[in-house]
């Protein structure tokens, strides 16, 4: 079983590598606004109560997420998870790693995504996504090969996201510098920190990603 975090800023490429690693190795990715979602339709004791944190408008806390995710580790069939959207600070890097000794497992890899902040305008500005199956276009570097529909499910639903602009991409990446980027230290003292080129070609930041992963699984 191969569990890993994949870190880096708004616009790395994270969303495109795990679908990647989902359909080629197996792994599942544990998005933290996907497990929200399912929780509150699902009727369970846990679903009800982010169910209620969710209208009444409050910041579902650390311990809710923490017990999706055990969760998802006890019932789950996988060849191992990719964490997706946490931990984002190291509160919850903490809560993550007693959560996976208490269950048995372990953290392979956290590869660091880096890229250059001027060359994350240009990527995220010209970003659109699919609003079906979540695949993950941009003008310039990866189009469409029909006008307004997607290559992967041929839905006609692709949508810019309202904050994939420059302005607010400062804003997020002054979030993430703010909270996450100590992650990159933390991992690095825990030796288990990676770091690839996010700005190479897709297919060359998944060579990458595999290197790393192969290195990872092997020692």
């Amino acid at each position: 079983m191969t569990n890993i975090i994949l870190l880096g800023p708004p616009g790395a490429g994270k969303g495109t590598q795990a679908r990647r690693l989902v359909e080629e190795r197996g792994l599942v990715q544990l998005s933290t606004g996907d497990m929200l979602r399912e929780a509150k339709d699902s009727g369970t004791e846990m679903g009800k109560i982010v169910a209620d944190v969710m209208a009444r408008g409050d910041l579902v806390t650390d311990e809710i997420v923490i017990g999706l995710i055990e969760e998802k580790l006890a019932t789950a069939k996988a060849n191992g998870f990719i964490f997706d959207g946490f931990p984002r600070t190291l509160a919850q890097a903490d809560a993550l790693a007693s959560l996976l000794k208490r269950s048995g497992n372990q953290l392979d890899a956290v590869i660091e995504m880096r890229v250059d902040d001027e060359a994350l305008v240009d990527r995220i500005s010209g970003r659109f996504t699919c609003g079906k199956c979540g695949e993950v276009y941009h003008d310039k570097t990866k189009p469409v090969k029909v006008d307004g529909t997607c290559d992967e499910c041929g839905s006609n639903d692709l949508r810019h996201r309202a904050d994939d602009n420059a302005e607010s991409l400062k804003q997020r990446l002054m979030e993430y510098y703010k909270k996450t980027s100590p992650l990159i230290g933390y991992y690095y003292a825990m030796g288990d920190l990676f770091t690839v080129d996010g700005l190479q070609e897709i297919e060359d930041v998944a060579k990458s990603i595999a290197n790393v992963l192969d290195q990872a699984t092997a020692s």
